[in-house]
């Protein structure tokens, strides 16, 4: 049985791998960071920085806000691996830039 960690990991591998197919964005320096840090640590550097990734600005250019780190940390299953702090400031990332999460 995997642990959250390793599910969450893998989640970041198959994002990445997503953002590819699905919008023809090849986030090498996200999958560089994924793979050096681990999926937990990377998604906690990129909430850390106060200002969002590149790779963010090019989701949200080809209207795929979706395929975020923000909008993966925003699911109910990783709550727990995340502080209040960290949950605001990916909510309060999408909320600016009108995107509502389906969950």
């Amino acid at each position: 049985m995997k642990t959250i960690w390793e599910a969450f990991h893998e989640e970041m591998i198959n994002l990445y791998q997503r953002i590819k197919a699905e919008s023809g964005y090849n986030a090498t320096r996200f999958l560089q960071m994924v793979s050096e840090r681990g999926g937990l640590e990377a998604a906690k550097t990129l909430l850390h920085n106060p200002q969002v990734s590149y790779g963010f600005e090019e989701l949200w250019k080809r209207g795929r806000l979706d395929l975020t780190v923000e909008a993966v940390v925003l699911k109910e299953q990783w709550s727990q691996l995340f502080s209040p702090n960290d949950i605001a400031t990916a909510r309060k990332r999408l909320d600016e830039l009108g995107y509502k999460p389906l969950e």
